[in-house]
């Protein structure tokens, strides 16, 4: 049901019914038609179910014809806020809304941005509690993901989440404050979460890993530095940085085997209650506390409802088989978040339990501690590897050795010793968990700047990452299992079924969705190169580690023969830091300054200048401004430096522009039209009323284009102005902010063509004007 474009009808709940009833009334000799009707009438249930609870899911969205309009509006801060360069994050809870006939979801997810014009103390966003009151101006707007290939879906994490949608506060909008405390149990939690986080950051002061400890302690990761999780994820540990499901059960399981202890020290309580049964109990409910105080998100909420499934199962005396058991947890976490499919998480969770169950149901014996502890590394990673290439598209191979020693050391002492030192307020108890951390990070940084460290692979199709998950399963089969040397032929489609790649002669122009910005990636048979890599969003996120990167691996992408940065601006230069450092290529061409850093990074870095040429696999790219005395201008405005860069396909043509303005046009006309002349024009400037004027679009004579814009961006691109001039000159245009990312088709003989890149649009998306109804093919250009 996840996967449809569109929501099913009711009838599938009443089915469902009906085939529940009929499965009562098949004789019990039948035994193989009841459990096929059963099976049946369970899925139509539970897509029933589904159905409907994403219909009320649905209907709390923000209406179209309030996204952008102020709104006063009256609730109360309902999480933890976190503070950020750019300002403070935080949920809020709507109580009621004074502007006249607007409507607004019940909690939406506000941003309090700090003034940057004017960065002084009175600027500043006050310092929010979870649990106050207050009335606020804020702007919203849905939920809008950007859509790429390979990328984060944003809108389905919303949905999951509640946030139906988002926004900022209109701070001189004389905000109130209007209660200090209001009471609550999910307030009130939130509220002595942010005490318990002042309290450790206060004790732990500057300490590098201080973000790490608050992480484990109070589930929020905002304070972890993005090198150190480049680290904890190359040598896969990254889940035990966070909440996961190992920290909750662990811990639990640490507590219920001191119950069990203490409750066998009193033999009358021990004859009276099983003690088994009794520090199951106690572990369920450290574990739901410990998933409070970490703020109960999704991820927590999936483990404890597992392990309180399981704990039921055993103190109902119904000792069934240990997958049973687990399709049974599975069941119960899918019913009461039927989203949880769509997470990562969710199949990783449920996955690993699953080797290891299968790595230790093949073998007879009980084997001895140190190996079962190898067996089961081992299990988790080889099954999980394919997984996590489907997922991630890389797997660390130095994780079996790395979480040997970090599990134990993180999930038995680390994270006992930080609860311990928070809840009896001892600084020293914190400071020995962070000088552990530090003694953990020697090791796991060596292993991670290891060459090998990572297995890269392209987005496998999914047949055959079914093909490696039962591989992997074969080749962990005890030994003396036939024909086990086979595994590795049911491995090897996941590495030899490759994407596909241009044709020698044609050229692929892919535009992705970075929002408000520029990121473009040009392939030939055998070449590639990236034009603008998309803004940044803060000093440790950009658009080029989070789209442009995932894009190139997902793609097989592993090398870059080069890099083109238009000019400096920040949505075109922002994420070039991350590719260069991701994928390394060979050389820049660019309109930056001489002494940016990032031409520091280069051996082979270019001023961009009219006239530089090359070929790639038949396929022609040519620099048609700036010339150098243009581009070396004191007092040129930064986007007239823009790299203006033609690539022509045997059979058609493509302009990428920047953000060119008028002035530019003009003096690439005077240039020489014959050099403008394209198929298909990337629109100037976002389609700024500075750019695209009457006659570069007469010269340049696209019969298509395409515009990489951001969703009711604050420019209020493309201008009025600008629509009505493409219209007038029958140029098709493409939005990014509508369709996601795009790819211009540059074919050896015939016309060009635009496809769509972006991932089917599923029941969430919202884009109203378009789902279920955009071919992958738009169109088809013409001469």
């Amino acid at each position: 049901m996840q996967h449809r474009s569109s929501l099913p009808e009711g009838s599938y709940a009443a089915l469902g019914a009906a085939l529940l009833l009929a499965c009562a009334l098949v004789p019990a000799r039948h035994r193989v038609l009841r459990v096929c009707v059963c099976l049946g009438a369970g899925a139509l249930l539970g897509i029933g179910l589904g159905a409907w609870r994403a219909e009320l899911r649905l209907a709390d969205a923000l209406p179209f014809e309030w996204e952008g309009r102020d709104v006063e509006v009256t609730g109360l801060v309902a999480s933890l806020p976190q503070p950020g360069e750019r300002g403070t994050r935080f949920a809020f809870d709507v109580e009621s809304v004074a502007t006249q006939g607007a409507i607004v979801p019940p909690r939406v997810a506000l941003t309090w941005y700090v003034d940057r014009p004017r960065a002084d103390r009175e600027t500043l966003p006050p310092r929010l509690v979870a649990g106050e009151r207050w009335r606020l101006t804020v702007r919203l707007k849905r939920p809008r993901g950007l859509a790429n290939p390979h990328g984060f879906d944003f809108e389905a994490w919303a949905l999951e989440r509640g946030l139906r949608a988002g926004g900022y506060v209109r701070s001189k909008e004389s905000p109130a404050r209007l209660a200090a405390r209001v009471d609550g149990w999910p307030y009130t939690l939130h509220r002595w979460r942010g005490e318990l986080r002042d309290r450790m950051l206060a004790h732990l002061g500057e300490g590098r890993f201080r973000g790490v400890l608050v992480a484990l302690a109070l589930g929020d990761q905002d304070a972890i530095a993005a090198a150190d999780w480049q680290v904890f994820w190359r040598t896969g540990v990254g889940h035990l940085m966070s909440i996961s499901g190992l920290h909750i059960t662990m811990l639990a399981a640490l507590a219920a085997a001191v119950a069990a202890f203490a409750w066998l020290r009193v033999p009358a309580l021990a004859l009276r209650w099983p003690a088994r049964k009794v520090a199951l109990s106690v572990g369920v409910v450290v574990a739901l506390a410990y998933a409070l105080l970490t703020g109960f998100a999704v991820p927590a909420q999936r483990t404890v409802l597992m392990l309180a499934t399981v704990a039921a199962c055993v103190l109902a005396d119904r000792h069934g088989s240990p997958s049973r058991v687990l399709a049974l947890a599975a069941l119960v976490v899918v019913c009461a978040d039927p989203w949880a499919v769509l997470a990562a998480g969710f199949w990783l969770s449920f996955g690993a339990v699953a080797a290891i169950f299968y790595a230790f149901a093949l073998r007879t014996g009980q084997p001895g501690r140190l190996q079962g502890a190898v067996v089961e590394q081992l299990a988790v990673t080889v099954v999980m590897a394919p997984m996590m290439l489907a997922i991630f598209q890389e797997v660390s191979l130095v994780s079996p050795l790395a979480n040997a020693f970090a599990i134990p050391v993180v999930s038995l002492v680390v994270v006992p010793l930080t609860l311990a030192g928070v809840f009896l307020d001892v600084g020293a108890l914190l400071e020995a968990a962070h000088a552990l951390m530090a003694w953990l990070m020697v090791p796991l940084e060596a292993l991670a700047a290891l060459p090998g460290a990572v297995l890269e692979s392209h987005a496998p199709v999914g047949w055959t990452v079914a093909c490696g998950v039962a591989g992997c399963a074969w080749l962990l089969a005890p030994r003396g299992f036939p024909l086990r040397i086979l595994a590795f032929a049911w491995v090897a489609p996941m590495f030899l079924v490759l994407p596909p790649r241009p044709p020698p002669g044609e050229a692929w122009v892919d535009v992705l969705d970075v929002g408000q910005g520029l990121a473009v990636v040009v392939r030939t048979a055998s070449h590639a190169l990236v034009y603008d890599t998309g803004p940044s969003w803060s000093a440790e996120s950009d658009s080029g580690s989070r789209i442009v990167v995932p894009f190139l691996r997902g793609e097989g992408l592993r090398h870059l023969d080069g890099l083109v940065v238009s000019h400096a601006d920040d949505d075109h230069a922002g994420g070039a830091p991350s590719v260069a450092a991701a994928r390394a290529p060979d050389w820049l061409l660019s309109s930056l300054p001489l002494d940016a850093p990032l031409r520091s990074r280069f051996a082979l870095a270019w001023p961009c200048a009219a006239g530089q040429d090359w070929e790639w696999d038949g396929v022609r790219f040519l620099v048609v401004h700036p010339s150098e005395a243009q581009r070396d201008e004191v007092r040129r405005k930064e986007n007239d430096r823009s790299c203006v860069l033609r690539v022509s396909a045997q059979g058609a043509s493509a302009l990428l522009t920047g953000d060119a303005e008028a002035r530019s046009e003009s003096e690439m006309i005077a240039r020489g039209a014959a050099l403008l002349r394209s198929d298909v024009l990337v629109v100037p400037h976002h389609g700024s009323k500075t750019s695209s004027t009457a006659r570069f679009l007469d010269a340049v004579a696209p019969t298509m284009a395409v515009n990489s814009l951001g969703y009711r961006n604050r420019f209020r691109h493309p201008h009025e102005s600008v629509v009505h001039r493409y219209a007038e000159r029958a140029i098709v245009t493409w939005r990014t902010d509508e369709l996601g990312a795009l790819r211009i088709v540059l074919p050896v003989n015939g016309f060009p063509r635009i496809v769509r890149l972006a991932p089917p649009d599923r029941y969430w998306s919202d884009r109203p004007l378009l789902r279920g109804q955009t071919p992958d093919v738009l169109a088809e250009g013409s001469r």
